[in-house]
């Protein structure tokens, strides 16, 4: 990603991490966190998403490469990627807001949950762009959205992955 672009999105991404950083809650003293369907964590660990069926694995997108063409870097897509563009797939993740306030309708979801406003936690190929049909409550925990996947191979943000029309779909 180019250093103005990144510098761009970091801020665009501070203010909804700063609004939304008291949307989450914490067990009632004495009660036991029970971790939501697809996700498996130690407490003190970040939690780890599993795969479900019928929702696109983060280790099928991760099967992109990185390379030189002219004097860029640009992504090089597996076929099983390839195949994913303009389908309507599922993918589950963690929320991250690009919009100020509670709901969301442009945000990304990743792999792993933010750990900094700051920062984005993983690379291009563990994040996917989403812009939803309707608002999106902020959570803490992972999501499942369902729409129509745009596999880019040259965005200027340097993202790799756009979901359009997207909507929420159930955890089971």
């Amino acid at each position: 990603m180019r250093p103005a672009t990144s510098i761009l999105l970091f801020a665009l991404l501070a203010p909804a991490f700063a609004i939304a950083a008291g949307a989450g809650s914490a067990p009632a003293q004495g009660q036991q966190h029970v971790a939501p369907p697809g996700v498996g964590n130690t407490p003190g660990q970040m939690p780890v998403l599993y795969d479900i069926q019928g929702v696109t694995s983060w280790n099928t997108l991760a099967k992109v490469k990185q390379v030189k063409v002219k004097n860029r870097i640009l992504p090089e897509f597996s076929k099983e990627i390839a195949a994913l563009n303009n389908q309507e797939i599922k993918v589950q993740g963690f929320m991250m807001p690009l919009e100020p306030g509670e709901k969301q309708k442009h945000f990304l979801i990743s792999l792993v949950p933010q750990s900094c406003s700051f920062c984005l936690p993983a690379g291009p190929e563990g994040v996917v762009e989403v812009k939803s049909k309707t608002p999106v409550k902020y959570t803490l925990e992972p999501i499942i959205v369902s729409g129509k996947m745009e596999v880019m191979k040259d965005d200027p943000m340097g993202l790799y992955y756009r979901m359009n029309n997207a909507t929420l779909a159930s955890n089971k």
